[in-house]
């Protein structure tokens, strides 16, 4: 069975990978440009080793408690573990002991206890802005959108909160294209949206250039709009288990 469902991630993996370079060769960009991250939520650890043996450098959670065992059993693993779920303060603690990113923080409170558990556990974490692009554009701190995010007029401030939060870095924005408002079904148009925002907050804090976008469906839009990071699951790992 391992040795059957390594020749399945393998060759899903490859699918994957002629994908994302199809994508960059289109856009004029190198392949270089674009980090591919394994989204791994509901697939064991066994699936995180076979995609650690095959290459992959970076995996994806968004549950705290599916991630942090799954995390400990692959610790041997050269690997960088990203969270991007919707988080709740009182599991940040957990989170900060094996994420080396969080994708999305959306709030001073969520900022306030990453930098207090970072700073205890002696480690530097790599923080993206999640942006909620169904929110009300013109909202401050308070528009949220419906998977989690802060509205674009929220970034610049939550930005600056990270970037000088001790224990924090800040790398950077993540979005996940809108089911409604304005930009639904427009992926290309909110990735584009996402990146006029990159530019923006790299005009305050210019190593911020993380631009995290697009899944199985709409890598290619991600990667066409000049996203850095494509977060891709299903496309590698298959149909999730226990799921629809």
């Amino acid at each position: 069975m391992t040795e059957r469902r390594r020749d399945e991630l393998a060759a899903n993996l490859a699918d994957v990978e002629r994908r994302i370079a199809a994508a960059c060769a289109a856009a004029g960009r190198g392949r270089d440009e674009v980090t591919l991250i394994v989204v791994t939520k509901t697939f064991p650890a066994g699936d995180v080793r076979i995609l650690s043996e095959l290459g992959v450098r970076h995996v994806a959670e968004n549950r705290d408690q599916e991630a942090a065992p799954k995390a400990a059993e692959c610790s041997d693993l050269p690997l960088s573990w990203h969270f991007v779920g919707q988080l709740q303060t009182n599991k940040v603690r957990s989170v900060v002991g094996y994420a080396d990113f969080v994708q999305s923080v959306d709030r001073a409170r969520l900022v306030t206890a990453l930098a207090r558990e970072a700073v205890r556990a002696g480690r530097e974490l790599g923080c993206l802005v999640q942006v909620a692009l169904d929110a009300d554009e013109s909202a401050a701190g308070g528009g949220r959108g419906e998977r989690g995010g802060v509205a674009p007029g929220g970034v610049a401030e939550l930005a600056d909160l990270i970037a000088g939060s001790e224990g924090l870095r800040l790398d950077g924005l993540m979005t996940v294209a809108p089911l409604a408002g304005e930009y639904a079904g427009r992926q290309q148009a909110a990735f584009e949206r996402l990146m006029d925002l990159s530019t923006d907050l790299r005009t305050a804090h210019p190593a911020a250039s993380m631009v995290s976008a697009g899944m199985s469906t709409d890598l290619e839009q991600a990667v066409a709009a000049g996203a850095t990071h494509v977060r891709v699951g299903s496309a590698v790992l298959g149909v999730r288990p226990g799921l629809g």
